[in-house]
């Protein structure tokens, strides 16, 4: 059999499913996880930097987790701006599974598991929180980002958490150069080995 990856749409592998004890939004939430999925057992580090850095998401609008694994920001986002709707996107069925089992059990309603297709094209982000998918490859995660990220609405802001050894300050650049040129990207935070990349989309004219 070929590795799995949890970038893997549909993973071959059984369904273990298993309870997973995190603090999302400063309270401590027993929920689920399973095999086959992005760090199955805890909040991974990266996300852990995102969550810690980023300001309160907007209260309404449509907000974006791009690789929602489990559901770790998704969650968040949704726990913390219940009156908005979160797409939590994925390629990975079980990951969306998980994820929309998790907000069930959280008594959230708010919260869209799909595939990346199922988002309607004509969707604009109010925000962008994502520990974007590095390891799938540097072609696909730029083709990733540049499908999601120009989706920002006006005068809106998309934060990306990236490891400074896996690229971090050369997919600063490459977002500077290649997004629309309303975009501005910084980096914002610092933490742990992971940067905190924020691209900011200017106000409409």
């Amino acid at each position: 059999m070929a590795q799995e990856h949890y970038f893997t749409p549909e993973p071959g592998s059984e369904l273990k499913l298993r309870p997973i004890s995190v603090t999302l939004a400063g309270v401590r939430r027993e929920l689920h996880s399973a095999n086959g999925i992005f760090s199955p057992d805890h909040v991974d580090t990266g996300t852990q930097v995102l969550l810690a850095n980023v300001p309160t998401p907007p209260p309404a609008g449509d907000l974006l987790d791009i690789g929602c694994g489990w559901g770790p920001i998704a969650l968040s986002l949704a726990l913390a701006s219940p009156d908005a709707t979160v797409w939590a996107v994925d390629v990975n069925e079980r990951a969306l599974e998980i994820t929309r089992l998790n907000a069930e059990r959280l008594g959230l309603t708010n919260v869209n598991a799909v595939l990346p297709q199922d988002v309607p094209a004509d969707v604009r982000f109010a925000t962008i929180w994502s520990n974007p998918p590095i390891r799938i490859g540097k072609v696909a995660l730029h083709e990733l980002l540049l499908q999601w990220v120009p989706r920002l609405a006006a005068d809106a802001d998309a934060w990306l958490v990236v490891q400074r050894n896996l690229g971090s300050d050369s997919l600063h650049r490459w977002l500077q150069e290649e997004l629309p040129a309303d975009f501005t990207v910084t980096r914002d935070a610092i933490g742990k080995g992971f940067r905190v990349l924020k691209a900011s989309r200017g106000a409409a004219e």
